[in-house]
């Protein structure tokens, strides 16, 4: 199946919350190591590329943060653009996501 492909019936397939948790717990770990281990190359922070890697990872820490809120008001793995069920293949691959690959395209 399709990241595209629009589901007609979204709650045969989502995650659990412990599931979303898990994957979003898995995330920030990850984006934390990788943050630590441009710190310690000891190369200063103000060159271009460590720069832009690290404003890349605390950006995705912010919006692994921002799926943490959405999962616990209720509203993870819906879209923010078409208020449908994100699939369960693209919350696996990027489980901090906010839209579906429509709506993800459209916004970009």
């Amino acid at each position: 199946m399709s990241l595209d492909t629009r589901r007609t019936e979204p709650w045969l397939e989502r995650l659990t919350a412990h599931e979303a948790r898990q994957r979003l717990e898995h995330e920030r770990g990850t984006r934390l190591t990788q943050l630590q281990a441009i710190d310690e190359t000891g190369q200063a922070a103000t060159e271009p590329l460590l720069s832009a890697q690290k404003d890349t990872i605390k950006r995705v820490l912010k919006e692994i943060d921002a799926a943490f809120t959405r999962l616990q008001d209720g509203s993870y793995g819906i879209c923010r653009g078409c208020s449908t069920a994100i699939p369960v293949e693209r919350l696996e691959i990027l489980p901090y996501t906010r839209h579906c690959v429509p709506c993800q395209r459209d916004a970009a």
